[in-house]
């Protein structure tokens, strides 16, 4: 929720918050959900935003040692697709997210506000899907520029 109160260091909130969208970005794409609902909150940070960050960088740490692992069979590009209604009222906007995988891996993933006010869930899914489907849609063209014949399908 938002802060209605004085902010609690929000330059150092904000200093953490931007380090965490290049790690989310660049590395670990399951906790793109969280990082993106508590950069909302960067200009006004509570208490209650700081514990949250506490719990995500403990998260963190416990999941230092893992790691993507690409097979390379079956190499199918695969993706999935989600949308969330608005899940409290602060909020006018829901969230949809995608991620595709490559050969058992994660190859790109997004996490972001929707554009427009959806009135109905199964409008929020079509927008969900669209934004999906224009990234599967590139990630064809790419695959199918680099030459790699048994993933373009």
């Amino acid at each position: 929720m938002k802060n209605k109160g004085e902010s609690i260091s929000q330059s150092q909130y904000a200093e953490i918050i931007g380090n965490l969208l290049h790690l989310m970005s660049f590395s670990i794409p399951d906790f793109a959900y969280a990082v993106s609902r508590l950069s909302r909150y960067t200009q006004c940070p509570s208490q209650d935003h700081w514990d949250a960050l506490a719990r995500l960088m403990r998260y963190l740490r416990g999941i230092m040692d893992y790691a993507i692992k690409y097979s390379g069979f079956p190499a199918v590009l695969e993706g999935y697709s989600d949308a969330n209604w608005i899940s409290d009222s602060d909020e006018t906007k829901s969230t949809s997210g995608y991620v595709f995988t490559l050969g058992g891996g994660v190859v790109t993933w997004r996490s972001t506000r929707q554009t427009i006010i959806a009135r109905s869930t199964m409008e929020l899914e079509f927008v969900a899907l669209e934004m999906a489907g224009s990234e599967a849609e590139w990630l064809k063209n790419f695959l199918a520029n680099i030459r790699a014949p048994d993933v373009t399908g």
